[in-house]
């Protein structure tokens, strides 16, 4: 009997032992086993600065929302101030300030650096090149992405895609362009490639910083300009200093924005962080040229019934020798360098391979609507 009361004891001691171990936790003032609280992560400030007007439509509205996405996305552990063109550094000294660290992002246009680096412009535009579309698909898929990489590593930088116009127009002119002979002698802002196509053909290229286009079209400093589209020419107002408005754009047919990180600034980054600046960067290339879509039109419609703007198209045998022109160009750019040979190599088959099946696709599909 007694051995029994004493088994029995035993059993209800190691249950009454077992149901403590499943019952509450201890206060964390009594517990000896309190989880370490998780070690603070670091946060990062940056000063992005552009070549655009501060929130100009399209182009300057694209590093506001990327400043937006990368706040949200990191939950504040990474922001990014954005300057206007002029604010911190002058538009077209973008490339310099991020390079020697200046400022810690940047946002413009490739074919601003020819002068440092002829190859960049193939990661702008080419003329009679790449649209929105396979400009893109190069960079992402077609090796892009790796040649941009080495080319501007030696500069401390680190480039994204950052947008796109699409297709621009040709431009804005005072005076007809029937022929060849009508461009000659002509002062027109046009950067890039574009810009030397111009060159040869008799024109006169300058290169003017988006803010300074209209005062200098009014006042005569110069013939005429291209700017970007219908949307940013008409918040621009150049209808009021030139009335013919010349389409397509030949010399831009798909204009590739960068963002630039310095490239210590990049490797300083956390993975995390790192994969938060390329996302926001996909989705800011993707959302400009949804914008661009979407607003040109009307746009349009705008500047021809509500101001009397002239809408042309460029007549054929000008385009012709624009091409032949722009070939000669494109071809050139290439030099003695062997980095620019395979980013040209590797842009050229990219077009030629878009150029075949776009014809029975995106080419035959648009004629098929029109029928």
């Amino acid at each position: 009997m007694k051995r029994r009361n004493f088994l029995a004891s035993i059993g209800l001691a190691a249950t009454a032992s077992l149901l403590a171990g499943c019952g509450e936790p201890e206060s964390s003032a009594t517990s000896t086993s309190a989880v370490p609280a998780e070690p603070a992560k670091s946060t990062y400030e940056w000063k992005m600065v552009t070549s655009w007007p501060k929130n100009f439509p399209g182009l300057g509205m694209g590093p506001e929302r990327f400043s937006k996405l990368v706040d949200e996305m990191s939950d504040g552990r990474l922001t990014v101030k954005v300057y206007g063109g002029g604010e911190l550094v002058p538009p077209l000294e973008v490339f310099d300030a991020v390079s020697n660290g200046t400022a810690d992002m940047g946002h413009s246009g490739a074919y601003y650096w020819k002068g440092k680096e002829p190859a960049a412009q193939f990661f702008a535009t080419v003329p009679f090149g790449l649209n929105a579309q396979e400009i893109s698909s190069w960079i992402h898929y077609g090796g892009g992405q790796e040649l941009w990489d080495d080319l501007y590593k030696p500069f401390n930088l680190k480039p994204f895609a950052g947008g796109n116009s699409g297709v621009q127009m040709a431009g804005w002119f005072n005076k007809e362009i029937n022929s060849l002979e009508d461009l000659k002698g002509l002062k027109m802002r046009i950067p890039g490639m574009g810009g030397e196509v111009f060159k040869r053909l008799g024109g006169v290229p300058v290169n003017l910083p988006g803010g300074e286009i209209f005062t200098a079209l009014q006042t005569g400093t110069i013939d005429a300009t291209e700017w970007v589209g219908p949307y940013n020419d008409l918040a621009f107002g150049l209808y009021k200093a030139a009335k013919y408005y010349y389409y397509p754009g030949w010399h831009e047919p798909g204009t590739m924005l960068e963002f630039t990180v310095n490239l210590e600034k990049w490797n300083a980054l956390p993975a995390d962080l790192q994969a938060i600046v390329t996302t926001a960067a996909r989705a800011v290339n993707q959302d400009m040229i949804d914008e661009y879509t979407a607003r040109n039109n009307a746009a349009l419609k705008q500047l021809v019934e509500e101001h009397g703007v002239q809408l042309k198209k460029l007549p054929d045998d000008v385009l012709k020798q624009l091409k032949t022109i722009s070939e000669e160009v494109v071809a050139e750019t290439r030099g003695d360098s062997e980095q620019a040979k395979r980013i040209y190599e590797s842009y050229d088959a990219f077009r030629k391979q878009s150029v075949e099946y776009h014809n029975i696709s995106e080419v035959a599909y648009y004629q098929a609507r029109e029928l």
